[in-house]
């Protein structure tokens, strides 16, 4: 038996819908998290950034799975995924036109089959053998169906092996790769998710028991000395002196915003108290807080 996902944050799930509209070059906002046996715990979050199945706002489902370690029949496990997910999500009695649309996202870390690239896709066309056309969706299919091509209807596969990457970020989806093959953001990044991903890395820099005292703290709203001390010595290392960095707005990165909605919404500390743990001014916070109440 599976057992259930925990349900994701809000600023997790901007991470994720962040990675998948780079990837699949749209805009992909995330309705839910299905409570399904496909979606799997995993304890160690070094193993388990996505590992999940998600659902888009137009009732589509992302498959995200990471590999690891080499498996001959990988790309069988792949058909077999989402041949199953499309039998799970369709009731038994009900039309072909339910059968949910699947995009099949699989990072690995191995040579899965042969070639030099780092991103390939794939996706179901129909070729004539005579003439080489292209079989394409009538009129009434199109109305009917809501979609242009036949390629919409099937599965649409997505296979980026990680350790192929170069580490050099030409576009905002090497960005992307970057982080998941380094566990570390590129110098410079415009790609949608990875702000978030900054001020996740701040939790994540934390050794392992600091981050069991942080989680703690987020539930039982208890502030740690260790963890007041982590945040402080990370501002430090990344050379913003105490005192000429508070008040400062134009100073601040993405992280700290994101760090600061993070204590804000998830805790009833007051201003003082979260700007002694971002590192940053009183009045900083009191702004942010104001343009989140109004």
């Amino acid at each position: 038996m599976g057992h259930k996902t925990p349900a994701p944050t809000k600023s997790k799930l901007h991470i994720l819908e962040g990675f998948l509209s780079e990837l699949l070059r749209q805009e992909v906002v995330i309705k839910s998290i299905p409570e399904s046996e496909t979606n799997k715990a995993n304890a160690d979050s070094k193993y388990n950034k996505f590992d999940l199945l998600c659902e888009n706002e137009h009732g589509e489902l992302l498959a995200i799975e990471l590999q690891f370690y080499p498996e001959v029949d990988y790309l069988r496990r792949m058909l077999f995924g989402t041949s199953k997910l499309i039998t799970d999500y369709l009731t038994e009695g009900s039309p072909y036109e339910h059968v949910k649309k699947v995009y099949s996202i699989n990072i690995v870390y191995f040579d899965l089959g042969q070639g030099t690239d780092y991103v390939y896709y794939g996706r179901t066309t129909f070729h004539g053998l005579h003439h080489n056309d292209l079989l394409n969706l009538s009129s009434t299919q199109q109305k009917k169906l809501q979609k242009e091509y036949i390629h919409q209807l099937y599965p649409e596969y997505y296979i980026i092996k990680v350790n192929n990457f170069g580490d050099v970020a030409k576009d905002s989806l090497d960005e992307w790769i970057y982080y998941l093959k380094n566990n570390q953001l590129p110098e410079r990044y415009t790609a949608k998710g990875l702000d978030k991903v900054e001020a996740q890395l701040k939790i994540d820099a934390m050794k392992t028991e600091e981050k069991a005292e942080y989680r703690d703290y987020m539930k039982n709203l208890i502030v740690t000395k260790s963890m007041i001390e982590t945040v402080r010595l990370e501002s430090e290392a990344k050379g913003e002196a105490k005192g000429e960095a508070r008040g400062k707005l134009e100073e601040r990165t993405e992280a700290n915003r994101e760090f600061t909605i993070n204590l804000i919404t998830n805790t009833d500390f007051d201003d003082a108290k979260i700007a002694q743990l971002v590192g940053v001014g009183e009045a900083w916070v009191a702004e942010i807080r104001k343009s989140l109440e109004q």
